[in-house]
């Protein structure tokens, strides 16, 4: 049995407990929040009458001493609650994005590292069944190596609250999804990015909530992003739409379910080469998906077999620097050197 503290018992929570309980081996022991009565009122919610209830994470990782955390908590506070629980000697599961800022993801980066613990972020796009079909289809080389990844997200959510009203909204609440779908499927290590953001007149949000990206993903890997939250009509997937550009032919995916490829055959008629289509696998039996479920079924595994999660904080910091090499780009007007590593 892996016991677990779960901290910050806002919306987002109710996503990661409904996930947990259709987990054998996997006990919530605590809930902590700043207000005591909503943690309470998750605990009555979800039938956890034995869980310790607190307002401090230290308090209750004291009494309960748990095997794991997990971090629901605002950005801001991430930081202090992964040095928490890895000085409790917690393995720590935390909510996207992994940090509030360059410095934090790469003190928090390297906490893990120290203190020995499995330290995983809750990166979900990667367990949607086609970003699986898609890597594994790239990586058996039926059109050649990827060489130029385009993706569009355009959709024109009215949240209210403090969305409309954040700085970079784009980019820091969303885009890192899209961004870390591009380099898993391509294998894509960022070395540099140029962005703009801007705020068209219809726009409801404060600042940020339109931008454009290029990034060299190394190995002759560019990725362009064209992204927007208050474009009306015509609303792309969460997944965004993608053309992904091959050696020898291209992919295409809507971000729902249709993925289709064509081929390049050696054959011309006049200016252009003859392609036929090429049928994309299905979902392999060994791949994970399942949004939060499969995640947090994958940071159990990794506790109990010692390996490595998908989601680790060292290989999502990689997707992280992505994001505030594009906000430090939007800033600065210039191309922007991304530095990913923890040390």
């Amino acid at each position: 049995m892996i016991n677990v503290v779960l901290v910050g018992c806002g919306a987002m929570s109710k996503q990661w407990l409904d996930a947990a309980r259709q987990i054998d081996g996997l006990a919530i022991v605590g809930l902590v929040d700043l207000d005591a009565e909503r943690a309470k009122a998750r605990a009555r919610e979800y039938g956890l009458s034995g869980a310790v209830i607190g307002t401090n994470l230290d308090m209750v990782l004291d009494q309960t001493k748990p095997d794991a955390v997990f971090d629901v908590v605002v950005p801001a506070a991430r930081r202090e609650v992964a040095l928490s629980a890895f000085a409790h000697h917690c393995h720590l599961l935390t909510e996207k994005p992994l940090a509030d800022s360059p410095d934090n993801a790469r003190i928090i980066v390297d906490a893990a590292r120290r203190a020995g613990r499995i330290h995983a972020v809750v990166q979900n796009r990667r367990y949607v069944a086609n970003v699986r079909r898609i890597r594994r289809f790239l990586e058996s080389g039926a059109i050649g190596a990827a060489t130029s990844i385009h993706a569009d997200f355009f959709v024109a959510p009215h949240f209210g609250g403090f969305r409309e009203e954040m700085s970079h909204v784009l980019l820091l609440d969303m885009a890192i999804h899209t961004f870390d779908a591009a380099r898993y499927m391509v294998g894509g290590e960022p070395a540099s990015v140029y962005c703009q953001e801007w705020e068209p007149p219809n726009s409801w949000y404060s600042q940020g909530s339109s931008a454009s990206a290029v990034f060299d993903l190394g190995g002759g890997k560019v990725f362009t992003y064209a992204g927007s939250w208050c474009a009306a009509g015509f609303r792309t997937s969460w997944e965004s739409t993608w053309r992904i550009v091959a050696e020898r032919g291209s992919l295409v995916w809507d971000g729902n379910d249709e993925v289709r490829a064509e081929v390049a055959l050696p054959v011309r008629e006049g200016l252009f080469d003859q392609t036929q289509p090429i049928a994309v696998p299905p979902l392999d039996a060994a791949d994970r998906i399942g949004g939060h479920l499969g995640i947090i079924k994958d940071f159990m595994q990794a506790i109990e077999t010692g390996t490595e999660p998908e989601t680790r904080g060292a290989d999502n910091i990689k997707s992280l620097a992505m994001v505030f090499g594009a906000i430090e780009s939007a800033e600065s007007g210039r191309r922007v050197a991304i530095t990913q590593d923890a040390r």
